[in-house]
């Protein structure tokens, strides 16, 4: 007979435990809001009302927004394929032509066809090299006593490089390194002088004669000064280099046309700079550094990148002329060397050329305004 415990244990383990409220799962939660201000914040405009549909956020009017932002911009090009087209027929002289949508599509394949064929050749080039090398370094294997006349021949073989032809897109390369060259430096030196100009008026009365004398100088005027400083200040690179000094040439020209955006934009944003802010820096007595560090180069943060946003579009334009001044081997002297030959297709290549100039400036826009929108933490229609 078992005590009354003992029923009472064997009934509380009879009784199945009761479960523990679960937590509630973190998993992934879509917010269309959040990822359309993203994409707005990124420049991305156009991906917002996609991301919005993807949430369910009033799909009718999400639709329509994708239809305008994809239909409209295509029938505008649609429009201006048949102005250029009927341009392309009427506008015909002695000597060349405006080149037809059909006929800059046909230059376009031969330049890609023309890069894949110099691809090959260099491919073949360097495979005989090391095959070269390689029968070499066997050789110095073979004779011990010559081995290190074969190993010097081995390695001076693997030294040499293709000196085929620049194809559009080693053009292409050329002018991205040259515009960041350039605009590196305008950067350099362009803030600097701003944030001197913004803090101290006595510096900006000063310096900004200088500023209103140089800032309307054309390009081309700049170049033969920039010329005789790249010749005298740097050394003559190998062929095969591409720090040529065309390409500081143009670098350089690019910088003296690009800074002037930036400098003014930086001097007007540290000199508009909330005073309250500045005499926070004082109660908390900061040093001049430390003032310029943490107070007035946040607060001026938006009109610079807008500077800068300025300055690259600038760059990127002059870049072209520069390039046709120096000989550097990017998309100036490629536009130039097209048109100085004169024939029908090359006009056509120098429209595919100007198809990448533009589109390679709008993707430099496009960068330099998520970097400004990063900063700044505006919301700005994508323009």
């Amino acid at each position: 007979m078992s005590t009354p415990a003992t029923d009472s244990t064997l009934s509380a383990s009879s009784v199945p435990p009761t479960p523990l409220p679960s937590k509630p799962k973190k998993g992934f939660k879509y917010n269309p809001n959040k990822v359309a201000h993203v994409c707005d914040k990124l420049g991305l405009g156009y991906f917002s009302p996609i991301a919005r549909l993807i949430g369910r956020d009033e799909p009718a009017k999400q639709l329509k927004a994708i239809a305008l932002n994809t239909f409209l911009p295509i029938l505008a090009f649609a429009v201006f394929l048949i102005a250029w087209n009927s341009i392309a027929a009427i506008v015909v002289t002695e000597s060349q032509k405006i080149p037809s949508p059909a006929e800059t599509w046909a230059a376009w394949e031969s330049m890609v066809e023309f890069a894949e064929i110099e691809k090959q050749k260099e491919a073949e080039f360097l495979e005989t090299i090391e095959t070269r090398a390689t029968g070499l370094e066997e050789r110095a294997l073979a004779k011990p006593e010559r081995a290190e006349f074969y190993l010097e021949k081995a390695a001076e073989a693997r030294s040499k490089e293709y000196l085929g032809n620049k194809t559009f897109f080693d053009q292409i390369y050329i002018s991205v390194v040259t515009i960041a060259v350039g605009f590196l430096a305008a950067s350099l030196i362009a803030i600097p002088i701003g944030i001197l100009c913004g803090v101290s008026p006595l510096f900006n009365i000063a310096v900004n004669p200088l500023v209103q004398l140089f800032k309307p100088v054309s390009p081309l005027a700049w170049f033969p000064i920039v010329f005789v400083i790249t010749t005298w200040g740097i050394e003559s690179p190998e062929p095969t280099s591409i720090w040529q000094r065309a390409l500081f040439s143009s670098a350089g020209v690019v910088t003296l046309c690009s800074l002037w955006p930036t400098l003014i934009n930086t001097a007007v944003g540290v000199a508009s700079v909330d005073k309250d802010h500045l005499n926070v820096a004082k109660v908390l007595k900061l040093n001049w550094m430390q003032r310029i560090w943490k107070i007035v180069l946040p607060a001026s943060l938006p009109l610079i990148f807008t500077g800068l946003r300025v300055s690259i579009g600038v760059g990127w334009m002059v870049l072209i002329a520069a390039d046709m001044m120096a000989q550097n081997q990017g998309l100036g002297k490629f536009v130039w060397d097209m048109y100085q030959n004169g024939r029908i297709e090359s006009f056509a290549q120098i429209t595919v050329a100007i198809f990448f100039i533009g589109g390679i400036g709008f993707l430099l826009d496009r960068i330099m305004l998520v970097m400004q929108r990063l900063v700044t933490f505006e919301e700005q229609p994508g323009v």
